[in-house]
């Protein structure tokens, strides 16, 4: 399928170099960044780091995978939920819940505890759908969660698409 590309030269609003999904490679990579990631669901700050993995994907916006030293761990219900990455392995998924354990949001946050040895930095660490959390940024920068539900990118000024995720993108 045809997908026009929005390659774009210079530096973004967000002050950071503007970066095309298509340009990210196959297998992902794995970048650390030093930029604070935030995540609040129902007033409540789930996640408040410093730094994280981002994974960069063709195609896909980036994931933030962040280090359970900075999330409130307390807000997290493991579920039976697996799925299989071909990358990095097996996923496993955490409901985000209130004080009381009742459940808030479904499958909110995934992790691999033992992924294969080319992405074993984000053996333990949390990614969040930014679709299912009230609030998601990057360095202050409220992101945009990527369409449909399959995918956890987070979208930032500096990020171009198109990306895969929303209707008639599965066979790109």
């Amino acid at each position: 399928m045809d997908h026009p590309n929005e390659r774009r030269a210079g530096i973004a609003p967000n002050g950071k170099p503007y970066e095309s999904v298509w340009d990210f490679p196959r297998p992902p990579r794995l970048e650390l960044v030093n930029w604070h990631i935030l995540a609040v669901h129902a007033h409540h700050v789930v996640v408040d780091a410093p730094s994280a993995w981002r994974v960069l994907e063709t195609s896909q916006p980036p994931a933030y995978y962040v280090s359970p030293n900075h999330v409130d761990m307390t807000r997290l219900r493991l579920t039976s939920r697996r799925t299989v990455c071909e990358w990095k392995g097996v996923a496993t998924y955490a409901d985000l819940v209130d004080d009381a354990g009742r459940t808030l949001v479904a499958d909110a946050a995934w992790t691999y505890p033992e992924p294969v040895p080319a992405y074993a930095e984000l053996a333990g660490h949390w990614a969040f759908y930014p679709q299912r959390i009230d609030e998601c940024r990057v360095d202050d920068e409220r992101v945009e969660p990527n369409e449909g539900g399959f995918y956890g990118g987070w979208i930032t000024a500096n990020v171009t698409g198109p990306f895969k995720g929303g209707p008639g993108t599965l066979n790109w």
